[in-house]
């Protein structure tokens, strides 16, 4: 499991609701590869944003767009530096990386999470464009140059991204 990243496990056989533990477990869930797992965490109607590009809305195809996780030679990580909850809202600061084969392209990621009994209502990410774009660069480049391949965060207080 990545680093910084522990969700409090529910009870056997029941599932959280508590918006903080809602969101963690949903992450675990991506970062294991357990797409259907993580979208059972969704609300059917909810709203996905990666702040710049539309915004999908449902269940349903969000679970297509997070179906890009679920192929051979492709992994999600997410290492949690922060979280904050107030109420049902959930706010962390994290590195996300996505793995396509040799190349591990990874990046600074703010999270919105809107929590109603126990299923996420909206999640909007933020993060730098050319963040992203270093990251994927970095990762292209360590693909041909392992020295320069990105190595995860060392710790859940470490800076994030790089």
């Amino acid at each position: 499991m990545p680093i910084g990243l522990h969700p409090r496990p529910a009870p056997q056989g029941t599932r959280p609701t508590d918006p903080m533990e809602v969101t963690e477990a949903f992450l675990e869930a991506l970062a294991s590869g357990e797409v259907d797992r993580a979208a059972e965490y969704l609300d059917p109607e909810v709203r996905y944003t990666n702040v710049g590009f539309p915004t999908i809305q449902g269940r349903a195809d969000v679970a297509t767009v997070l179906s890009g996780l679920d192929r051979p030679n492709v992994s999600f990580e997410v290492y949690i530096h922060s979280s904050a909850a107030t109420g049902s809202v959930v706010l962390n600061e994290r590195t996300d990386v996505i793995n396509v084969g040799p190349v591990r392209a990874q990046f600074w990621v703010c999270g919105r999470f809107e929590v109603r009994d126990g299923l996420i209502t909206v999640w909007r990410d933020y993060f730098d464009n050319l963040d992203v774009m270093r990251g994927v660069l970095r990762g292209l480049l360590g693909a041909v140059v392992p020295s320069m391949r990105p190595e995860p965060p060392e710790s859940p207080g470490s800076d994030p991204g790089r």
